[in-house]
């Protein structure tokens, strides 16, 4: 995988949550029941990071939602704070568009700035045969194209994030591997995620909550060791929200945590305190 796709997995904290979004089977998925976000909804995720014992927020993501016309629209934009804008600047815009009934994605954009890296996608999928048609454009060059041999269960990244809280996890079974497929530039990525339990959780900065623990198996590069596997927490409530994700990279520890949040459509029952 390359170095975007990494970096992208630990700031587009949606996409991290985010990548575990599951090949479940048909009747997992909450055909015909009440998704568990609506328009207008708001979530703000600070991203810290630990070393030598030292821990610090370096910059945060917000994911917005849109719905009109039986089509949602997600915007997700992630960046580091000014401070550390001097060391490392992350600038992410992702945005898709997906079908409010199937939970398809329609179109999938990125516009990434990671330091010196630049890339922009723009994705078309096609549902009847679950080919992706991509526009990738890196830095100066030329923008290219490409068809992505895409499966039934291949996601953009923000599209997983929402398609993953419609997931009826009580037909999940626990500590078995379930595959996780989604497009980022030119590539499919298949990796895969384990469903823990349920888990009373205590996050400082952000309370305490019964929660659904998961593990996602991340592949070793340039910021991930590939012998760690990352650690999410998603609300037990019917918004399924991710509220903490914390990972081991070459160096230190990278956490996320929920910040704030704005119109729900449900009550955040899990909080206990």
């Amino acid at each position: 995988m390359k170095r975007s796709v990494y970096i992208t997995g630990i700031f587009a904290i949606f996409s991290t949550l985010f990548l575990a979004v599951p090949a479940l089977p048909l009747h997992s998925q909450q055909k015909g029941a009440e998704l568990p976000f609506k328009d207008g909804e708001t979530l703000t995720y600070v991203l810290s990071y630990t070393w030598g014992g030292v821990n610090t927020d370096v910059g945060e993501g917000v994911a917005t939602l849109k719905y009109k016309d039986g089509i949602y629209n997600a915007v997700v934009k992630g960046k580091t704070y000014r401070f550390y804008d001097l060391f490392f600047k992350v600038r992410e815009h992702f945005e898709s568009d997906f079908d409010g009934e199937t939970m398809r994605p329609l179109r999938f954009y990125r516009n990434s700035q990671e330091g010196k890296y630049r890339m922009i996608n723009d994705y078309k999928f096609d549902n009847s045969t679950y080919r992706i048609y991509a526009t990738t454009k890196r830095k100066e060059e030329a923008p290219k194209d490409s068809i992505l041999p895409g499966k039934s269960y291949t996601y953009d990244l923000v599209t997983l994030y929402y398609m993953s809280r419609n997931i009826d996890f009580s037909f999940v079974p626990v500590d078995q591997e379930q595959p996780i497929s989604f497009a980022i530039d030119r590539e499919i990525h298949d990796l895969y995620f384990v469903y823990k339990g349920k888990e009373v959780k205590k996050m400082k900065g952000v309370g305490t909550f019964n929660t659904m623990k998961f593990a996602v198996r991340l592949v070793a590069g340039e910021v991930f060791t590939g012998e760690d596997e990352m650690f999410i927490w998603v609300s037990d409530d019917k918004n399924k929200i991710p509220l903490w994700f914390e990972s081991k990279i070459l160096v230190g520890t990278v956490y996320g945590r929920l910040k704030k949040w704005e119109n729900l459509k449900y009550p955040l029952e899990s909080k206990i305190k």
